[in-house]
């Protein structure tokens, strides 16, 4: 059990004592240390799922209702092997990436600090615990969008920090009523709210569940507190943006699941009012964010506007309260992380090769960069959902479960919404491919430079797209365990 606390505070120890040391001897040295610290973190994470058995850790009492409590169990291992495999390969590519950038020491060491507080949400194991590290999350994870300390970079980040804190606020609204009807705030597959409590206190019960809801959303980037995203990941690092869009906003994925799944409980929201508003959040998100995403010149803010339309799938799919709909979900958290993390990534190597930023100025990159571009486009139809990557096994679950929910609009209407969204996807994602590999025939092929960036920006990608292509060839066991996850809390 106590793998689990040194994965947690490991890195945000590390990280804090990089910030306020003397500058380093060399970059060389810099590296060294914080490639330690990762390697290190991810170690001790593996260790604290192979070794925790499903006991439960408590830290210490806030006061003598609310102990700091940690546990691990199955999705808290998803989402936490998601965080370590994401933050290893978006840190090696910073390792070259940052090269152009300032104040390295600084942002490894807020980078190492977020990667702690992420697995202290994988695997807090009650309400109180979660909340505490979401606030820290938003804390410490904003340095890295306003990093370069422009004009731009610093709205952007109060942005960030408004949105995020007005989303806790309401979550913090209704963790109060829990804790006055509940009876615990530690995660139980199920739900913790009594048949007692929700007949006598159902509606307020209802309403504190949709604040949760909207308030979790924010960090997910559901409509309508979506709007930081896009201002976000355009000035931020490109590594620090690969892991805003892949894992820190999971942070509010896993915030819904604990709460609709581990708190509330199906029993009492599905059917009800909350279920049926927070679906159409979740599909008027999917078509939005694809629509805006169509629109959008800028590639990295192409991608962030992405980024809310895909994350919303899986908001789709822990809505819809159906065990085919919620397996989908779940694959879709582990296929979005590894796909939206390579993209953001080939997207900062074009950058740092070629310093072009718009869809517009890349007519040919494919000549120059093939290598990386066919990771680009790999990942590109596996957020399409074409075979046999796993962004179409997830896909496939979540239309099929809304389709056997039997729920009325929502069980055609989902999937059409889905199905359209996807369209759209292939309309903002290939182009740059094709024009990339296809540049035609007015294009000047003697001025042609070749830009393949080196293998620690390289490699990190390639290995993200295998495993997006692995899940869809080989979901079988990923599948069957997230299939009893369903089971289990429906």
């Amino acid at each position: 059990m106590y793998y689990m606390i040194l994965s947690v505070f490991f890195p945000i120890v590390a990280g804090a004592c990089l910030l306020v040391s003397r500058e380093m001897k060399s970059r060389k040295s810099l590296l060294t240390v914080v490639a330690a610290a990762l390697i290190a973190t991810a170690a001790l994470a593996v260790a604290a799922v192979c070794t925790a058995g499903g006991g439960m850790l408590t830290l210490f009492h806030l006061t003598d209702r609310l102990p700091v409590l940690f546990k691990v169990d199955q999705v808290g291992i998803l989402f936490s092997m998601m965080t370590v495999i994401v933050f290893l390969c978006a840190g090696f590519f910073s390792f070259e990436y940052m090269k152009h950038e300032e104040h390295e020491k600084r942002y490894y060491g807020f980078y190492l600090i977020v990667f702690g507080v992420l697995l202290a949400l994988c695997f807090a194991g009650n309400l109180i615990t979660f909340y505490l590290f979401f606030e820290l999350l938003t804390l410490s994870s904003m340095p890295m969008v306003l990093h370069n300390g422009s004009r731009e970079a610093v709205m952007a980040g109060l942005k960030y920090l408004f949105y995020s804190l007005c989303g806790a606020y309401m979550s913090l609204f209704g963790l109060y009523f829990i804790d006055s009807y509940g009876n615990t705030l530690t995660f139980s597959a199920g739900g913790v709210i009594s048949a007692a409590a929700a007949g006598q206190h159902g509606q307020i019960l209802l309403a504190a569940a949709m604040l949760m809801l909207i308030g979790f959303g924010v960090k997910a980037g559901m409509f309508p507190l979506h709007a930081w995203l896009p201002s976000a990941h355009p000035v931020a690092p490109a590594p620090a943006s690969a892991v805003l869009s892949a894992v820190i906003v999971k942070a509010g994925v896993l915030g819904m699941v604990r709460v609709v799944y581990y708190i509330f409980g199906v029993s009492f929201l599905r059917g009800s009012w909350v279920q049926n508003a927070w679906l159409i959040l979740a599909l008027l998100t999917v078509f939005m964010g694809s629509m805006l995403a169509c629109r959008e010149p800028v590639l990295k803010k192409r991608l962030a506007y992405s980024t809310v339309s895909q994350v919303s799938y899986i908001l789709f799919g822990l809505a819809v309260m159906e065990p085919q709909a919620l397996t989908g979900g779940l694959l879709h958290v582990l296929c979005h992380g590894f796909i939206k993390s390579a993209l953001f990534l080939c997207a900062g190597a074009i950058i740092f090769r070629t310093g072009k930023t718009r869809v517009d100025q890349l007519r040919g990159i494919g000549k120059e960069m093939p290598l990386l571009m066919w990771c680009y486009t790999i990942a590109s139809l596996g957020l399409i959902g074409i075979p046999p990557t796993g962004g179409f096994v997830s896909k496939w679950y979540l239309a099929t479960g809304a389709l056997f929910s039997g729920m009325p609009v929502f069980s055609w209407l989902g999937p059409a919404v889905l199905l359209l969204s996807a369209l759209l996807t292939a309309g903002y994602l290939l182009p740059l491919t094709i024009n990339g590999f296809f540049p035609g025939a007015d294009y000047d092929y003697k001025a042609l430079v070749k830009r393949e960036p080196c293998a620690l920006m390289t490699v990190p990608v390639l290995i993200l797209v295998l495993l997006c292509v692995a899940l869809g060839l080989f979901p079988g066991v990923i599948v069957e365990t997230l299939a009893q996850v369903a089971q289990k809390v429906l």
